[in-house]
C-alpha cells in the first residue's frame, strides 16, 4: 500500500472545466489517500480580454486584481488553487523569443504555486503534468518535485495550436520527466522514443450510474419503431466519419440512428440532417445520458482513423460497455483494447455487417461480459496503475 504523499496537479483543464476532464476525475481518486493541490492555469492576457465576460475570466480576473491566491478546498484532502498572476500572450511569437518568454511566464506560475505550497505545507511532493507542455516547461527544475510526472492523453500534436511549438517542447519535457504515463498504447509507444520510463495506466469511468436501470424510457425515443443505433459525444468531423453514417442511414433505413452530443458545423451542415431515419437529439446532461444509452439497441463510435483518433481512448466506450450494450467501433490501434467484447470494423461494408451481427448475436450472456469488462476500467483502477509505474524505479 503506497504512503499517503503530497501531490500537485498542473494541466490544461482547469477545474471549472464544463466538459469530463481525465485529471479531475484522477485528482479525486488520488485525494481519497492523499493530499492533492489542483492548479487552473493561468489567465493569460489576450484570453482576459477576448473572453472578459466568461464567467472564468471574470473569476480570475477578479483573483488578480486583488493579488491573492484563491485556494478552494473541495474535500478534505482535495484543494484546487486558481493563481494571482497574468501570463504574456506568446503563442504567435517565433521560437526564440517564445523560449525567453515562456521562462518568464513558467517564473511567474511557479512562484503563485510556491505560496499555495507553503500555505498548505506540502513539502516533498509529486508534480503531475496533465499535457501543459509550455506554461509547465520548466516547473520541474523551478519547484523540485520529488517526482515529475507528464501524463499524456490526447495526440495534442494534431492541433495547429500546440503543434507549432510542441513538436519541439513536448518531446523536451519528455525527456526529462522521472515519468511518462498515459491513457493510450498508442500515445505511449510515442512516449517511449523519448523516454524508456513510460507506462499504459489505463482510462478510468465511473460506470456506477450507467448500470442502473432507468426509471423510463426518453420521450424522444418513445416514438421510435424499429432497431435504435445510438451515439453519444462531440459530433466532430475530426473525430467521427460523416461519409460512413451517411452509407449506414441509407442502406438501412429500417434502422434509427440517434445522434446525442452538440454538433459542429460540418455536421449540422451534412446530408444526414436530410435523411429521415436520423435523428439529432442535441447535447444531454451527464445524469440523462445513461437513460438513453438503455434504450439504444446497438451503440456505435464510427470514428474516421486519423493521428487524433488513432490515439484517442473514446470513454463512451466504458460508459457503453457498462450499460452491457453490443458496441460496433471502428478500429483503430487505441481501440484493439476492447477487441474481445467489441466489434471493430475496419470498412464500411464491415461496419454494416458488424451492427446485423451485434443484434442477432446479443444475449444476456454477452450483457454481462460486457458489464464486467466496464469494471476494470474504473479510476481506483487506472491510479493503482499509477503507483505501480512511478514506483518501478
Amino acid at each position: 500500500m503506497e504512503k499517503q504523499s503530497d501531490i500537485i496537479i498542473v494541466g490544461i483543464q482547469p477545474w471549472d472545466i464544463e466538459i469530463g476532464s481525465n485529471c479531475k476525475n484522477m485528482a479525486m481518486e488520488l485525494s481519497k489517500k492523499h493530499h492533492v493541490l489542483y492548479v487552473n492555469s493561468c489567465l493569460d492576457r489576450i484570453t482576459s480580454i477576448k473572453n472578459r465576460k466568461s464567467a472564468g475570466v471574470i473569476k480570475r480576473n477578479a483573483v488578480i486584481k486583488s493579488k491573492q491566491h484563491l485556494i478552494e478546498r473541495i474535500n478534505p484532502n482535495l484543494w484546487v488553487l486558481t493563481p494571482a498572476c497574468l501570463l504574456e500572450s506568446i503563442q504567435f511569437l517565433p521560437s526564440g523569443l517564445f523560449s525567453f518568454f515562456n521562462k518568464i511566464n513558467n517564473s511567474r506560475f511557479a512562484n503563485a504555486i510556491k505560496k499555495a505550497q507553503v500555505e498548505l505545507n506540502f513539502k516533498e511532493f509529486i508534480l503531475l503534468n496533465d499535457s501543459d507542455m509550455f506554461r509547465s516547461f520548466h516547473l520541474k527544475e523551478l519547484l523540485k518535485p520529488s517526482k515529475y510526472i507528464y501524463y499524456t492523453r490526447d495526440n495534442l500534436m494534431t492541433v495547429p495550436y500546440w503543434r507549432k511549438h510542441g513538436m519541439k517542447f513536448e518531446k523536451e519535457l519528455m525527456r526529462k520527466a522521472d515519468f511518462v504515463l498515459g491513457n493510450s498504447p498508442f500515445l505511449i509507444t510515442e512516449a517511449e522514443k523519448h523516454n524508456p520510463n513510460s507506462y499504459f495506466i489505463g482510462q478510468g469511468c465511473d460506470v456506477s450510474d450507467f448500470m442502473k436501470m432507468p426509471s423510463q424510457q426518453p420521450i424522444e425515443l418513445q416514438s421510435l419503431e424499429g432497431p435504435i443505433v445510438g451515439y453519444t459525444g462531440l459530433l466532430s468531423s475530426r473525430r467521427l466519419d460523416i461519409d460512413l453514417l451517411i452509407f449506414l442511414a441509407k442502406r438501412e433505413q429500417n434502422l434509427n440512428f440517434v445522434l446525442i452530443g452538440p454538433e459542429e458545423s460540418c455536421f449540422k451542415n451534412s446530408l444526414l440532417h436530410q435523411l429521415p431515419n436520423v435523428y439529432f437529439l442535441g447535447n444531454k446532461s451527464p445524469e440523462s445520458l445513461p437513460a438513453y444509452i438503455h434504450h439504444f439497441d446497438i451503440c456505435i463510435n464510427p470514428q474516421i482513423v486519423n493521428d487524433l483518433t488513432e490515439a484517442n481512448y473514446p470513454r463512451k466506450i466504458d460508459e457503453y460497455l457498462a450499460v452491457g450494450k453490443p458496441i460496433v467501433a471502428t478500429k483503430t490501434p487505441t481501440m484493439a483494447i476492447f477487441e474481445e467484447v467489441v466489434y471493430l470494423a475496419h470498412e464500411k461494408e464491415n461496419f454494416l455487417t458488424f451492427i446485423h451481427q451485434a443484434l442477432a448475436e446479443n444475449s444476456i450472456e454477452k450483457t454481462v461480459l460486457r458489464q464486467k469488462e466496464a469494471l476494470k476500467h474504473t479510476w481506483e483502477n487506472c491510479i493503482q496503475l499509477f503507483w505501480k509505474s512511478i514506483q518501478t524505479s
